[in-house]
C-alpha cells in the first residue's frame, strides 16, 4: 500500500518494516523499530491533546522601524516584533499578545482614545491574508475591529497616524511602494473600511506621517529631503505643500515629526537640527541646529510642554522647555543598547525608549535608564534549553549570547562573543554552553561565570549543530563542510581532544542526535541523507536496519523513522528547519521556513499525520527546543530576531 502526492511519496515496506520516502525526487528509506506494528501509511494520524499558547515574546524591533512604542491607559506599553504586536506591563511583568497579523509587523499608532490600535504589514507567505494590510484593534479585549487596504497597499505598510482633532474618525496610511502613495480612510465603515482620498505622496523614501492633533484637515509627511504639508479639503482632495528651507540647511533626511503645546510642528533631521515650522505654514520658524551629531530619531512633546530629543548616532536624550530652548539637563544611553530610535511619554516624568539595537529601556532623563526589554539585532540562529532548570540561551549573527529565564522572562546575563554563533548546546550536566560559530570556532563558556573555557576550529565553514553525549563524555561538532568532529571531554568540560572525524555525508550536516547509551550518532544532511556512526571510532554503521532499535536521546533529526509525518507533501527537503522531542516523548515539535511552529504527536510515524500550527514569526523558525520540564516550548525566529516562549496547555 502507498501514498501518493506530487512530490512527498512513502511506501512502506512490511517485509523489513521500512518506510521508503521521496523528499526532491530522492529516496530516503527508514527503519522501523523491530516491534513495529504494521503501517498503513494511508492513514491518517491525528493531532496531539495538547496545544500550545503564546506566553512571552522576547525581543522588540527598533533596528529599522519608528514611531513604534507607546504607553497605553492601562499601563501596558505596545510595540512590535515578527508578526507579533506585544502589549507588555513592565511593573507586573506580564506580556498580552495581537496575534492577528499574518507577516512582519511594519508600524503601529495609537487612537485618540487610547483604547483603539492600527497596525501594519507587509506582504506575507501565507496564500491566504498574504497581502499587506492594516488590522484595527481593541487594546483590551483583543478583537479585530477592521481591516483595510488589502489589495490597496503595495509591498508594506510604512506608516499610519489616526486623525486627532476629530475623535479618531480618519486614518491615513503611507505604503512602502516606489510612489509612497498616501490614503486617507474613514476605518469604522462597515464596507471594510471607506478610503476618502488618495494620492502619491513622494518618489523618495518616507519615514513618518502624523495628522495634526488640532486640525483635522492636515497631514505631515517627512522622508529622503522633504517634509510635505497636507491639505484634505472638502470634496476629499489631498493638496501638499513642501517644506522650504534655506538651500545650505536642506538636510538629507527629515527623520522624525512632533508637535508643541501651540501647534507648531516639530521636525528632526539628519544633520542633527531641529526646526519648529509655524502652525498652517509651510516655512521655517525656528532654527536649532546641532542638537545631536548625526540624526535626530525622536522628538517627543510632553504632556507639560517640555520637549525630549533623542539622537541615533550619539545615543543622547535631550530636554528642552516649550519653546525649545536647552535646560541643560541630558543623559546618554551606554552604546551596547543602541541609539535612541523612539520616546515615548511615560507616566510622570517616565518615559520609555526604542533603541536601535532592538532594546527598550525605562527611566527619565535626569535619573538615567534601565532595560526593560531585551533582544538580538541580527539573525538568531542558536537556541539551546537548560537540562534541568527553566533556562535558555541564544545566539546569533550579532555576535551575542544571552542567557534567559524562562520563568522570570528576563534576561540573566547577555555577552559579547566577538563571533558570528550558529548553533549552541548545553552540556548534558548543565555545567557549561558550547556555542559554535561561522567562522568554523567553536566555543566553551561557564554560564556563571561568563568566563571562555575553551575555543576549538575545525574547518572554515560555519559550524552547524553541536551536541554533548548523554555521558557528558564525548561531544559531536556538525560542520558546514560535510563533517562531523567528535571531540573527547575532560576535565568537567573544560579540556577536549580530537577523537577524529567521521567522513561519509556528501553535503552539510543539519542535525545530530546521540543514542542514550552514548554509543552511536546519526545525523542529517543538507542532501537529506540520514547516516549512522560509531562515534568512538568516528566510523559509519554501514547498515542502517543494524541501528533501528537504538534507543536515541533526543529527536533533532527530522528524517527519521518516527517522524516521517512532520514532513509536509510539497516538502522539498530543506523546509524543516528544527525538529525536537519533548523530554516525555509524547510530543515533536517542528520550525520551518514559512515562520510556523508545529505541534505533532510523537511518535509521527504516519507520513499522514495531523498537527496544530502556530504563527507569530514572520521569517524562518530557525530553531524550537523544550524546556527541560516539558510545559514549555522555545522558537527562534532567524532574521526576526524574536524568541517566543509557548506554553503547553
Amino acid at each position: 500500500m502507498s501514498f501518493t502526492s506530487i512530490t512527498h511519496t512513502c511506501q512502506y515496506n512490511e517485509e523489513d518494516g521500512s518506510i521508503r520516502m521521496y523528499l526532491r525526487g530522492r529516496p530516503v528509506v527508514l527503519h522501523g523499530p523491530s516491534d513495529q506494528d504494521t503501517l498503513d501509511p494511508a492513514k491518517v494520524a491525528p493531532p496531539p491533546q495538547n496545544k500550545l499558547k503564546l506566553e512571552w515574546v522576547y525581543g522588540y524591533r527598533g533596528k529599522d522601524c519608528r514611531n513604534n512604542l507607546y504607553l497605553l491607559p492601562t499601563g501596558e506599553v505596545v510595540y512590535f516584533v515578527a508578526a507579533v504586536v506585544v502589549l507588555f506591563n513592565v511593573d507586573e511583568q506580564c506580556q498580552r499578545h495581537y496575534t492577528g497579523h499574518t507577516d512582519d509587523v511594519k508600524c503601529i499608532t495609537v487612537h485618540p482614545n487610547k483604547l483603539v490600535i492600527a497596525s501594519g504589514q507587509c506582504a506575507g507567505h501565507d496564500r491566504v491574508d498574504a497581502r499587506p494590510h492594516i488590522r484595527v484593534w481593541n487594546s483590551v479585549s483583543l478583537a479585530t475591529l477592521a481591516v483595510i487596504g488589502a489589495g490597496h497597499i503595495e509591498q508594506a505598510v510604512a506608516c499610519l497616524t489616526f486623525s486627532r482633532a476629530d475623535g479618531g474618525s480618519l486614518l491615513a496610511c503611507v505604503d512602502d511602494g516606489p510612489d509612497h502613495i498616501i490614503t486617507v480612510w474613514e476605518w469604522q465603515r462597515p464596507d471594510k473600511g471607506h478610503c476618502l482620498a488618495e494620492t502619491k505622496c513622494s518618489v523618495d523614501t518616507v519615514v513618518a506621517a502624523e495628522f495634526h492633533p488640532l486640525d483635522r484637515n492636515q497631514i505631515v509627511t517627512c522622508g529622503k529631503g522633504h517634509i510635505a504639508f497636507w491639505t484634505l479639503d472638502a470634496s476629499n482632495v489631498l493638496y501638499k505643500r513642501m517644506g522650504i528651507f534655506e538651500s545650505r540647511d536642506k538636510p538629507k533626511y527629515v527623520t522624525c515629526l512632533g508637535f508643541n503645546h501651540t501647534g507648531d510642528v516639530i521636525s528632526g533631521d539628519s544633520n542633527g537640527n531641529l526646526i519648529v515650522w509655524g502652525r498652517g505654514t509651510n516655512t521655517v520658524a525656528k532654527f536649532v541646529r546641532g542638537v545631536h551629531s548625526g540624526s535626530v530619531f525622536s522628538v517627543c512633546a510632553r504632556k507639560d510642554g517640555a520637549v525630549v530629543t533623542g539622537g541615533g548616532k550619539d545615543g543622547r536624550v535631550v530636554l528642552f522647555d516649550s519653546d525649545l530652548n536647552p535646560t541643560a539637563t541630558e543623559t546618554v544611553i551606554e552604546g551596547h543598547y543602541g541609539g535612541v530610535r523612539v520616546i515615548a511619554e511615560g507616566r510622570g516624568s517616565q518615559l520609555y525608549i526604542g533603541t536601535t539595537k532592538n532594546c527598550i529601556l525605562q527611566g527619565d532623563v535626569e535619573l538615567g535608564f534601565s532595560p526593560a526589554v531585551l533582544g538580538h539585532v541580527d539573525e538568531v540562529w542558536a537556541l539551546a534549553a537548560h537540562p534541568s532548570l527553566p533556562q535558555f540561551v541564544s545566539a546569533g549573527w550579532d555576535s551575542l549570547l544571552q542567557l534567559w529565564d524562562g520563568l522570570s522572562h528576563s534576561t540573566v546575563w547577555s555577552k559579547d562573543i566577538e563571533e558570528r554563533a550558529q548553533c549552541s548546546a548545553w552540556s548534558s550536566d548543565g555545567s557549561v554552553i558550547a556555542v559554535g560559530c561561522l567562522s568554523g570556532k567553536w566555543l566553551v563558556f561557564s554560564p556563571e561565570s561568563r568566563q571562555l573555557l575553551a575555543q576549538h576550529v575545525d574547518g572554515t565553514e560555519p559550524i552547524q549543530t553541536i551536541e554533548y553525549s548523554p555521558d557528558n563524555k564525548l561531544v559531536a561538532i556538525g560542520s558546514r563542510d560535510n563533517f562531523i568532529y567528535i571531540y573527547q571531554v575532560d576535565d568537567e568540560c573544560t579540556r577536549y581532544s580530537r577523537l577524529g572525524k567521521c567522513l561519509g555525508h556528501s553535503s552539510f550536516i543539519t542535525h545530530v542526535d546521540w543514542s542514550q547509551d552514548s554509543q552511536y550518532l546519526r545525523s542529517n544532511s543538507g542532501d537529506y541523507e540520514l547516516l549512522y556512526w560509531n562515534a568512538t571510532t568516528c566510523r559509519q554503521v554501514p547498515s542502517a536496519s543494524a541501528m533501528r532499535d537504538v534507543q536515541w536521546a533526543s529527536n533533532n533529526c527530522p528524517i527519521t523513522f518516527t517522524t516521517v509525518g512532520v514532513w509536509p507533501e510539497s516538502a522539498d527537503g530543506t523546509d524543516i528547519n528544527s525538529c525536537a522531542r519533548s523530554h516525555d516523548s509524547r510530543l515533536v515539535a517542528t520550525g520551518d521556513d514559512f515562520g510556523k511552529v508545529k505541534l505533532f504527536a510523537y511518535p509521527v510515524t504516519q507520513p499522514k499525520s495531523l498537527c496544530h500550527q502556530y504563527g507569530g514569526h514572520s521569517s524562518h523558525v530557525t530553531r524550537v527546543r523544550f524546556l527541560a520540564d516539558d510545559t514549555r516550548l522555545l522558537s527562534a525566529g532567524g532574521n526576526d530576531t524574536a524568541l517566543m516562549q509557548w506554553l503547553l496547555d
